[in-house]
């Protein structure tokens, strides 16, 4: 078997990893990574490398799709699990089973995006204090040139290696002959130069890094976060309205792409996804990595969506709508740790692989930021040549989707900043201008005993990055899974969590109407929204321009609606209702 000396690293990492001695009859059985390995470029097949643990000596069988593989495709080497898939089979779930045990279920994506992330000796501080990759960097190819030929090209003409891939974005990565920054930004330049390359894309990422920083100090009545957005009204709503003995309205199951790398499984709150989750048509299924703790900012997001109720600190909206769902996948996968080059290469792929909501809970700023006071922002930053190269592959990757998937939705975090969302030049992805990308503000509750439909329920949450640009606040607070059934978990805020409840949302009502357009779902969140904030008459200040105001259009051409002009709060319940009049009204259904 071929192997890729790039992947070496991997391997012995894995091998490492696994090289301490487990009771494996009673340790449960995790699939910890699930990573491209191999030759990266195969056509014919994909090799895939596990982390396991819980493994003992024996191979274990492992089910892909629902079909148990061959055990010549299945190997241990130097302690790694590697499969041998074959490239031209339809994507879908993968779980190991061993003595009784099941694992967690991981999505096997066939469709062959997949960039490599750096080793920390790969990895130097640049002259921002930023951390970049030395030696990796991609390149994305003017449309009118085949991709990987042209990249091979390059590749040979300046003495490097094509190693990671996004095709339906003609972009891939090389490795470079660079020791250091300044060797690799020389060779950035010659290479960019090239009247073949669109861009070239700088990596700027520690080895490990949180996708998004949780903004702390939740408010103390974080525990009545969700009624602000009609959490429970919404789920009650869906039960009632649509049983599956209606025959009025048919939903409709919908695939979820969440960008985050990993959940755990330990916790009460997703123990019962274990092995063939999909053995039950209309339940919520999650397939990820599993993590080692439960306050993992991938759990907390996934949780949000997938919880199970009254188990371990989390309820999930999805989950909540078992009793009459049409079965949600939740599917958490980020591909590997490249950073933001890895975040668009798995978007890519759940794109591919059905998922209709992309969930995009992180964003970036451009060194020298500033936030609504001028201070400069110090979070979650990147250089100015590292922004110019996203600002790039995420342009390739809308003009995608617009083009390939057009009914596709991706929700994003406005961001913790308490910065300006929308500005092109300093923050990325939220200031995209797209009807495919909806952008989520945070809020949290007031503390003012007044209706839930009052404006002064709730209030923006400081830290929440604002402006026109963004569509809708949803809550900012949230209780973390737990290991503990019975134990109450930490509160985790910031707009990474308000991220989710908008886009289980639309998951929702997209179940309820698969038709629905982009542009009709935020016609829709918008109409159903309640008010927050203060009216300014269209001409806000910068500090209190929360959202996207209000307009007559959105209030049935009222001029007089005491709503006009002020920021929108996400109101679940109203925009399902809205949702199933909005289908009883098409003609011919």
């Amino acid at each position: 078997m071929t192997v890729n000396p790039f992947a070496l690293p991997l391997i012995a990492s894995l091998a490492l990893a696994l090289s301490s001695p487990v009771t494996a009859s009673e340790a449960p059985l995790r699939i910890e990574l699930f990573q491209r390995c191999g030759d990266l470029l195969g056509q014919q097949t994909q090799t895939f490398c596990l982390q396991v643990s819980g493994l003992d000596d024996a191979t274990p069988q492992v089910t892909f799709a629902g079909t148990a593989l061959a055990p010549e495709r299945i190997e241990k080497q130097n302690g790694v699990l590697r499969i041998t898939l074959d490239s031209d089979a339809q994507s879908g779930p993968l779980w190991l089973e061993q003595d009784q045990r099941q694992s967690n279920p991981v999505w096997a994506s066939l469709r062959g995006s997949h960039v490599i992330a750096a080793t920390e000796n790969e990895i130097a501080e640049n002259m921002d204090g930023v951390s970049s990759y030395v030696d990796l960097i991609s390149l994305i190819i003017e449309e009118e040139y085949d991709g990987l030929e042209e990249a091979r090209r390059l590749a040979e003409k300046y003495d490097a290696q094509v190693v990671g891939q996004i095709p339906p974005l003609n972009t891939y990565q090389l490795r470079l002959p660079a020791k250091d920054l300044d060797a690799r930004d020389a060779l950035v330049l010659r290479l960019g130069s090239e009247l073949s390359v669109d861009a070239v894309v700088v990596e700027e990422s520690n080895a490990e890094e949180s996708i998004e920083a949780d903004a702390v100090t939740p408010p103390e009545a974080h525990d009545q976060e969700w009624a602000a957005n009609r959490f429970l009204d919404a789920v009650n709503f869906y039960q009632r309205r649509l049983p599956r003995d209606h025959d009025d309205v048919d939903t409709h199951p919908v695939r979820i792409g969440v960008i985050e790398r990993n959940v755990d499984f330990d916790a009460p709150d997703f123990a019962d996804y274990l092995g063939d989750c999909r053995m039950e048509a209309t339940r919520t299924c999650v397939y990820a990595k599993d993590a080692d703790a439960p306050d993992g900012h991938g759990t907390t997001v996934a949780g949000i969506l997938a919880a199970a109720w009254n188990e371990g600190g989390n309820s999930g909206f999805l989950r909540g709508l078992d009793s009459v769902g049409p079965g949600f996948d939740v599917i958490v996968d980020r591909g590997s740790d490249a950073g933001i080059t890895a975040n668009i290469a798995a978007s890519v792929n759940l794109v591919q692989d059905g998922a209709k909501v992309i969930n995009w809970s992180w964003g970036i700023h451009r060194v020298g930021t500033t936030d609504i006071n001028g201070d400069e922002v110090d979070s979650l930053i990147r250089s100015g040549i590292a922004m110019d190269g996203y600002e790039e592959l995420l342009e390739e990757f809308f003009l995608w989707l617009r083009r390939e998937h057009p009914d596709v939705v991706v929700v994003n975090s406005a961001g913790n900043a308490s910065s300006f969302s929308g500005r092109d030049e300093y923050r990325l992805p939220s200031s995209f201008v797209t009807d495919q990308l909806f952008v989520v503000g945070g809020h949290e509750r007031s503390g003012e005993d007044v209706a839930v439909e009052d404006v002064r329920y709730a209030i923006k949450r400081d830290a929440s990055n604002i402006d026109m640009r963004v569509d809708i606040t949803a809550a900012a607070c949230v209780r973390g899974s737990t290991v503990d059934e019975a134990k109450q978990g930490e509160a985790h805020c910031g707009t990474s969590y308000s991220t989710p409840l908008v886009a289980g949302l639309i998951a929702a009502m997209m179940s309820i109407d698969p038709t629905l357009t982009p542009a009709q779902l935020r016609i829709l969140l918008r109409r159903s929204a309640m008010p927050i904030g203060e009216e300014y008459d269209f001409e806000p200040t910068d500090a209190d321009d929360l959202t996207a105001p209000i307009i007559p259009s959105e209030r049935a051409n009222d001029l007089n609606h005491p709503d006009i002009g002020l920021s929108a709060r996400l109101d679940m319940y109203k925009a399902l209702d809205l949702t199933v009049q909005s289908l009883e009204r098409t003609p011919g259904t």
